[in-house]
């Protein structure tokens, strides 16, 4: 196991990651001169001032310290490329905590406050950059319009970061990764990478500049509504388009209640759940690529049906948005609220406009698969992914046919793609693997909480919520609730969960083998 160079690429995330910070701490600047600021503000200013020095300090003496000599390993195998992964989150949301930290921390900062507790922070952390969504804000006295605009920017910013991937942000702009930098993308990215560039750090830069130029018009059109300023749409549209789900509002997308504004999120949140490899043939006009796409015609399918379900079973009801507004359930405002809904839940974006604890079981009873079915692959969205449910409808299909036909050997096909018995292998194993996660998470969160305040429905659906990266769950997590009661043992288990989502379980479940260790 080469450690020196692994120590020296998380010196060089360390330094991306103060860089971003910097661009925070530059905007906390500018309003302060512009206006009257409060002492949370300018705690804000220190707090994001001083994790920006201390994240470049640290990382600048690492890599100046591994810094690499003649002779060195500049490259390494996949079990360096999975530790890299797996330490790149959890040092990373380390950092990124550390804002928030200190400024729940400074002289002046309510002793009660959340982000008092490094955990909470670190929570925070982890929901953003995972692009989980989830949050310890929201209560009396944690109010997330009361926090800081600098520290609400730098919240989005770890959503958009964590969108395609640190490290594949890694790979676009740092060379020194070299050849190890493909190993690397394998782990963190479930796309097709075929036909797309034959290179990894040129398919990680077309892939951000797809991702860059979505996200600007993201911001443009949200702004077009008059419904949001330029901050309220640049914080909207990085947690659009990673998929994460934090918002400036306590009431979500529910806040603005706009038609318009529901309608264009809805409609980026399907595209971010989109494989982005599918943009790229569509720039390159490619259109055939992306019309036989099995598994993008089944995403929209599931969709399509599941909000029409949902719109016919609230229809002639109540709906009460999650800014707490009652609203008669006509057909159209019924598939506006479901709409936006499935897609919020399907992508693992997180957003709510309606309060969808009060809906009726049926409507609730749909929204959970699609929490784990989740996008595609390839897209920032997390949960099973529909690929994977796919093969795996396929493997029981073949199964099935197999009992009475038993001589019938039939290649199990996607597309016109053949699926060999390692990749059945892998989508069943992932699928069992992701069952356990939220039954070990729901068990853990039982344990450490009073049955008063987390029954089964909370502790179940904040499990799934966090490990398929969604955010909100049902009951005390819902879409109008939050993380904050939870005590600090049950949100390091969520945060555990929502890393091992993000990291397709694997790498960093081999962590925990000796073999991975020793090499053998």
């Amino acid at each position: 196991m080469h450690y020196r160079y692994v120590i020296r690429q998380l010196a060089l995330l360390l330094l991306v990651l103060s860089g971003a910070m910097g661009v925070a701490l530059l905007y906390e600047l500018l309003l302060i001169y512009r206006i009257t600021a409060g002492s949370g503000e300018t705690r804000a200013a220190y707090a994001l001032a001083t994790s920006t020095s201390i994240g470049t300090s640290l990382g600048g003496i690492i890599y100046f310290i591994t810094r690499a000599r003649p002779g060195d390993i500049t490259s390494f195998g996949r079990r360096e490329a999975m530790l890299l992964v797996a330490t790149s989150w959890m040092i990373g949301a380390a950092l990124a905590a550390l804002p928030f930290y200190l400024w729940g921390n400074l002289p002046g900062a309510a002793p009660d406050h959340p982000f008092h507790t490094f955990t909470a922070c670190y929570f925070e952390s982890m929901s953003g950059l995972t692009t989980t969504g989830a949050t310890v804000l929201g209560a009396e006295g944690s109010k997330i319009v009361d926090l800081p605009k600098g520290l609400l920017l730098w919240r989005s910013a770890t959503h958009w970061l964590g969108g395609l991937g640190i490290v594949v942000l890694f790979v676009a702009v740092l060379p020194t990764v070299g050849s190890s930098g493909k190993k690397m993308f394998q782990v963190e990215s479930t796309a097709d990478q075929g036909g797309v560039r034959p290179k990894i750090a040129e398919t990680a830069r077309v892939l951000w500049l797809i991702y860059l130029g979505i996200t600007l018009l993201c911001i443009l059109l949200l702004m077009a509504t008059g419904s949001m300023g330029l901050f309220d749409a640049v914080n909207h549209a990085f947690s659009v388009m990673s998929t994460g789900g934090l918002s400036t509002q306590d009431a979500s997308i529910g806040a603005y209640d706009s038609v318009a504004v529901d309608i264009i999120i809805t409609v980026f949140m399907i595209l971010a759940g989109v494989n982005f490899v599918l943009y790229f043939h569509i720039i390159q006009r490619r259109w055939n690529l992306m019309l036989h796409d099995v598994e993008l015609r089944i995403y929209l399918i599931l969709k399509i049906v599941v909000s029409l379900i949902i719109a016919f079973n609230l229809w002639g009801g109540k709906i009460v948005t999650t800014a707490g507004v009652e609203k008669e359930a006509g057909f159209f405002t019924s598939l506006r609220y479901a709409s936006f809904q499935t897609a919020s839940m399907q992508t693992g974006t997180g957003f709510g406009t309606a309060d969808y604890d009060l809906w009726p079981m049926l409507s609730i009873g749909l929204l959970v698969p699609m929490m784990i079915i989740g996008g595609c692959a390839g897209s920032t969205a997390g949960g099973l992914k529909v690929i994977r449910l796919w093969i795996m409808l396929k493997v029981m299909w073949s199964a099935l046919e197999r009992a009475f036909r038993p001589n019938v050997v039939r290649p199990i096909k996607v597309g016109k793609m053949v699926i060999d018995d390692e990749l059945k292998l892998s989508a069943l194993t992932y699928f069992c693997l992701l069952i356990v996660g939220i039954a070990v998470g729901t068990l853990l969160t039982l344990l450490f909480e009073p049955y008063s305040q987390c029954d089964l429905q909370t502790a179940l659906t904040a499990s799934l919520a966090s490990i398929c990266n969604v955010g909100p769950g049902q009951h005390h997590v819902g879409p109008t609730q939050n993380f904050g009661w939870m005590s600090a043992p049950s949100l390091w288990t969520q945060a555990i969960l929502m890393a091992l989502g993000r990291l397709e379980v694997y790498a960093l479940l081999v962590l925990l083998l000796p073999r991975f260790w020793s090499g053998k």
